[in-house]
């Protein structure tokens, strides 16, 4: 990390997550898309159910004091990283990452009507990588030693979300990143393996 022209070293693991509550920004600003662009995810979180609530009331108001443990160390969360970058991605599950990452960039050959019409910038190649990343631990939580296209499915709102600027006509009409990434994954069809080999 460098704060004006000093650099200090972080221990690893490390992650940097930001927030923004979308009524009141003063005192905060957006971030560049090309900042954006280096986040994993972006996970939109609604309000709470009404057992959640209970659940902050108990925990907020109250005179007890949460005690927090650790569920991991961070030898184990390198060790599980170097698990996760080493889950095969079979050629036409990459493939499909790719189209659906191509797919939200206006004027390429995978783009939409939606795309084409209302997107002014779309992902970049960090939106692949990040399909890819998080397909590989969606495969193993569920048990299974390669990435499927379900897992690039399941994990393409927020992995893509915070990479497509909506231009000013989709703006005008309520179109949103998601509203894109929606289409682009109903029209953009897997290839089977048969078909890539």
């Amino acid at each position: 990390m460098t704060v004006a022209d000093t650099t200090y070293q972080l221990p690893r693991p490390f992650v940097v997550v930001a927030t923004q509550n979308p009524i009141e920004l003063e005192g905060t600003y957006p971030l560049p898309e090309a900042q954006l662009d280096r986040f994993l995810f972006k996970l939109v979180v609604g309000y709470p159910e009404e057992h959640e609530y209970r659940a902050i009331l108990d925990r907020t108001v109250g005179d007890d004091v949460i005690e927090v443990e650790a569920v991991s160390t961070g030898a184990e969360i390198l060790a599980m990283r170097h698990v996760v970058r080493q889950v095969p991605v079979p050629a036409h599950v990459q493939d499909y990452a790719i189209q659906l990452m191509m797919g939200t960039q206006p004027g390429s050959k995978h783009a939409t009507a939606t795309t084409n019409e209302n997107v002014a910038l779309g992902s970049s190649p960090r939106g692949a990588q990040a399909l890819l990343l998080a397909g590989k631990v969606s495969a193993l939580l569920a048990g299974r030693f390669t990435v499927n296209t379900d897992d690039i499915k399941q994990v393409a709102l927020p992995a893509l979300r915070h990479r497509i600027i909506v231009n000013f006509q989709g703006q005008s009409e309520g179109v949103t990143p998601d509203d894109i990434i929606s289409d682009v994954l109903a029209q953009v069809q897997p290839l089977t393996e048969a078909a890539t080999a």
